[in-house]
């Protein structure tokens, strides 16, 4: 059973024990996204390649909805399915790989599913275009004017727009399959706290991030049992 008082968060079946503990003892509900067969076996659990957070409403392909709809229903969360269900490969897996900062909305807008794209214009949202398809995996969203990526064109349209952002080290995190993944897949912000999924302090830029998110008046919270792991971003609701 759950109190109707808790935020529910998405997160990936693939995410540690430790970090769901954490989440759990804190008082969310975690509502656990499950591989699918639509997109390639690394990142078919991650909730950033199905869905988007705008303001308070939830823009989520429609096969993630089999085993979210009650929960969002019962939770009273406002959710609009996409147009689009996520393809195999780039750049048809990461329609709905974007992120808001504060009045922004950033993403690779050639390949947005149209209906996130048009929930953002809706929102008098300011669009701001980067080449990095996987923008949500890519940015560690901080607070609504700042920003970390280790993607160097994020970065400078961020700070184009006004928008704080620190550059970190590429790579340094775990993803399977692949040489390395993103910061941004690795952590989420949950209420204070930005939450990394592992040992943060391992990063070669820890002492950096630290210090970035902390002078925002944030807490900093990682794990240091394993190493950091991109898991689709951890997404409050």
């Amino acid at each position: 059973m759950y109190n109707i008082t808790m935020s529910m968060i998405l997160i990936s079946e693939n995410a540690n024990i430790v970090l769901k503990d954490h989440l759990i003892n804190k008082g969310h509900l975690l509502c656990e996204v499950v591989k699918t067969a639509s997109v390639y076996d690394a990142i078919s659990s991650h909730p950033d390649i199905y869905a988007c957070k705008l303001d308070d409403e939830l823009i989520v392909s429609k096969d993630l909805l089999p085993f979210s709809e009650k929960l969002l229903m019962e939770r009273n969360i406002k959710y609009i399915p996409g147009a689009s269900i996520p393809g195999y490969r780039y750049p048809e897996n990461i329609i709905y790989n974007a992120v808001q900062l504060g009045t922004h909305f950033v993403h690779n807008t050639k390949y947005t599913d149209p209906i996130l794209l048009n929930a953002a214009l809706e929102k008098e949202l300011c669009l701001v275009h980067v080449n990095q398809g996987y923008t949500k995996c890519n940015t560690v969203s901080v607070d609504a004017n700042s920003a970390i990526t280790s993607d160097n064109g994020i970065a400078s349209a961020l700070t184009f727009h006004g928008i704080d952002a620190l550059v970190a080290t590429p790579g340094h995190v775990k993803l399977e399959s692949f040489p390395y993944g993103f910061l941004g897949g690795a952590s989420g912000r949950v209420d204070d706290e930005i939450i990394f999924n592992g040992n943060l302090s391992n990063h070669p830029d820890y002492f950096r991030i630290k210090n970035f998110i902390e002078e925002r008046k944030l807490r900093v919270v990682f794990f240091e049992d394993y190493p950091l792991e991109d898991i689709g971003s951890i997404i409050q609701l």
